[in-house]
C-alpha cells in the first residue's frame, strides 16, 4: 500500500498554488530574473475545514484569487515550491466568471400584452 503525502490547512487558512511571476511585461518587455514582478494571484488547492463551514467566505477549491503575500507561508511539498498556507484575511479578491446575459424568449404562439389593454 502507497501512501501520498498532502497538505491540510488548519486554522482559518487555505492552500494556494500561486501563479508563475511575470518574466515579460504587456508590453513585451523581457525582464532580467532579479526585475520580476511578484505576482499575488493563484488558485485555490485546499481548503481548511474551518473555512468550507464559514459563509462569510466564498472560497471554493480552484478559485482563482489575488492574495497579500506577506502572511503567505511556503510550504516546501514540490520542486518549484509554488504552494502557500494563506490566512483567509489575506484573499482581498476572488475571480468570478459572469453567466452571460440572454434576453428573455418569446413564447410562441401568444400575443404579447400591451400595458394599455390591462386598462393601464
Amino acid at each position: 500500500m502507497t501512501l501520498s503525502e498532502f497538505v491540510e490547512p488548519l486554522g482559518k487558512r487555505i492552500l494556494i498554488r500561486k501563479d508563475e511571476s511575470k518574466q515579460k511585461t504587456r508590453g513585451g518587455i523581457v525582464l532580467p530574473d532579479q526585475a520580476e514582478i511578484p505576482t499575488i494571484t493563484g488558485r485555490v488547492v485546499e481548503i481548511s475545514v474551518l473555512i468550507e463551514r464559514d459563509l462569510d467566505f466564498p472560497v471554493k477549491k480552484y478559485d482563482k484569487v489575488l492574495f497579500h503575500p506577506k502572511n503567505a507561508i511556503p510550504v516546501d511539498f514540490e520542486p518549484d515550491n509554488l504552494l502557500y498556507v494563506v490566512p483567509i484575511e489575506d484573499v482581498v479578491a476572488v475571480f468570478r466568471r459572469s453567466e452571460p446575459v440572454r434576453p428573455p424568449r418569446k413564447s410562441k404562439g401568444k400575443k404579447d400584452i400591451e400595458p394599455d389593454e390591462l386598462g393601464e
